[in-house]
């Protein structure tokens, strides 16, 4: 990222999947790395199940932009369900989607032409590793392989500070490594 760019963030879950924890964590994350931070919720209904979002701009400058993020460089989305016009409406044809799917790329493309989305099946990590349906520190990682950053050592240090942080550390890990597995067979 050069001095000038700002990297906007959009994620979206549903109350109760870690959604908004995911959005500190990586606010946290990219903080520890040096850079400027703006990060900044909207809870909707505010209970479980409705959905939230989290936003987050990144920058080596102070950030002074104060508005929603109306295009971002890259949305994480929780529950492909989602993935419906009023969340696209924010992505550019370049935006990097990382969705909670279990669904192929090769399918994705089929059945969302026009978005790059990259799909990696969190559950299914996350139940690996003993965290049942909270898949935020796999999303993590899988969007952090998409973008290049923040650093997968920093985003493991910080999950490991947290409750059940080595099975949050490991499933980061292998969201990261599902991330680029699937971008090499698409």
């Amino acid at each position: 990222m050069n001095d000038a760019a700002m990297l906007q963030i959009v994620i979206q879950g549903r109350g109760g999947q870690g959604a908004q924890t995911a959005g500190n964590l990586l606010a946290r994350a990219f903080f520890a790395e040096g850079r400027q931070v703006q990060a900044f919720a909207s809870y909707g209904g505010a209970r479980r199940g409705t959905p939230v979002s989290s936003f987050i701009r990144v920058a080596e400058r102070p950030i002074r932009l104060r508005c929603d993020i109306e295009k971002a460089d890259a949305i994480l989305c929780f529950d492909a369900s989602l993935l419906q016009p009023p969340l696209l409406a924010r992505a550019r044809p370049d935006t990097v989607i990382v969705v909670n799917s279990v669904h192929t790329a090769a399918e994705w493309r089929e059945n969302l032409p026009g978005y790059r989305v990259l799909p990696v099946d969190a559950i299914g990590i996350s139940r690996s590793q003993g965290l049942g349906r909270i898949v935020n520190s796999a999303l993590l990682g899988a969007l952090a392989r998409a973008l290049a950053s923040p650093r997968l050592e920093v985003l493991r240090d910080l999950l490991l500070e947290g409750r059940q942080g080595d099975a949050n550390a490991a499933a980061c890990a292998l969201g990261y490594a599902a991330a680029g597995a699937e971008e090499v067979s698409s």
